[in-house]
């Protein structure tokens, strides 16, 4: 026994232009039409519990119809709220008073916006260090230098001179809370396990390249006065290692900065002010960074021989010292013209 009587679907057929439908075809199609609904109503219960939500609404049924290839229900709908009256002779009976709309009217309105379909796009915030100018971005006007960064002036004589302007770098706002959550464990928790994390984020995270020339002048700067704080030495030259080998990173334009710094915990002549701080474990760790340098970038591309290779006699030298070699103090450096 179908739960949809016979008369429904003598209903529904009169509506759709069938008038003399049987009673023996009302009664087979009941059911069949009770399963279609059935089939439905599961579908849309199934959006609604996958939404999160325990009250089932018209989307839901129109998903489900959606996923079930079938023609979506057309209509007119309205934004304002649900008007219910009583039925005349039934106490707890009710229906929605729906207002009587001239079709010529409805016609000759405007039509709606199509509503978009929820989706979840990515887009660049930075390649190769360079913003691309998309409307998710800083705005073009923000980065765009003017005149192509280019200033023309003229001298005394006369004679024009092409003077650069500087370019604005902007940082998105992760970028720059990123940026502050590093330099605050560097500085004041190097020894806790977060920076243990923060290090192997910079090893490993891409997008970090607009980055690098800020943790390049936090290092130089740091180093430059902070050669009596052993911990903060250290958790520099790990720093320098992350980025090293980070595969994102092209790091290559940016050693010139690093090896003064770097070179300077492996040289100085103090470091730490404390007897129990372990300098020569600093310089061990340092040795090794610069040998991995070396060894990465023997000389810049398509240049003459780099500043690296003087380091790269300077360390040999200075192990020598430290293992005992006699005579390599009197060996002079080669003839390079530094980079």
């Amino acid at each position: 026994m179908s739960i949809v009587p016979k008369e429904t679907i003598e209903v529904i057929a009169q509506s759709i232009g069938i008038a003399n439908l049987s009673s023996d075809v009302s009664l087979a199609l009941a059911p069949d039409v009770e399963y279609r609904m059935r089939e439905v109503m599961q579908e849309a219960i199934k959006c609604m519990r996958h939404s999160k939500r325990t009250v089932l609404t018209t989307d839901d049924v129109d998903i489900a119809l959606n996923l079930k290839n079938v023609e979506p229900i057309y209509g007119f709908t309205s934004g304002g709220p649900l008007r219910f009256k009583r039925a005349v002779g039934h106490k707890d009976l009710f229906y929605i008073d729906d207002k009587d709309l001239d079709f010529k009217d409805v016609i000759e309105g405007p039509l709606p916006k199509a509503p978009l379909d929820t989706a979840v796009v990515c887009h660049w915030l930075a390649i190769e260090g360079v913003q691309p100018a998309i409307p998710e971005n800083a705005p073009v006007e923000v980065i765009a230098a003017p005149s192509n960064g280019k200033k023309l002036e003229q001298k005394e004589d006369g004679l024009p001179v092409d003077i650069k302007l500087p370019i604005k770098h902007v940082l998105s706002r992760e970028l720059q809370l990123y940026f502050d959550k590093i330099i605050d464990l560097t500085v004041n928790r190097s020894d806790s396990a977060l920076f243990k994390e923060a290090l192997l984020s910079l090893a490993t995270d891409s997008g970090l390249h607009p980055l690098v020339p800020y943790f390049t002048y936090f290092i130089a700067d740091e180093v430059s006065r902070g050669l009596s704080n052993f911990n903060l030495l250290f958790a520099l030259m790990r720093m320098v290692w992350s980025l090293l080998q980070n595969p994102h990173i092209h790091i290559e334009p940016y050693l010139h900065q690093l090896m003064p710094s770097v070179v300077t915990c492996l040289v100085a002549k103090r470091i730490g002010n404390r007897f129990a701080d372990n300098h020569w474990e600093l310089r061990d760790f340092t040795a090794n960074l610069v040998a991995s340098i070396c060894k990465r970038h023997p000389t810049r591309e398509g240049s003459r021989p780099c500043m690296l290779e003087v380091y790269r006699w300077f360390i040999r030298y200075w192990r020598g010292l430290l293992v005992g070699w006699e005579g390599k103090q009197h060996v002079p450096p080669p003839n390079y013209t530094l980079c």
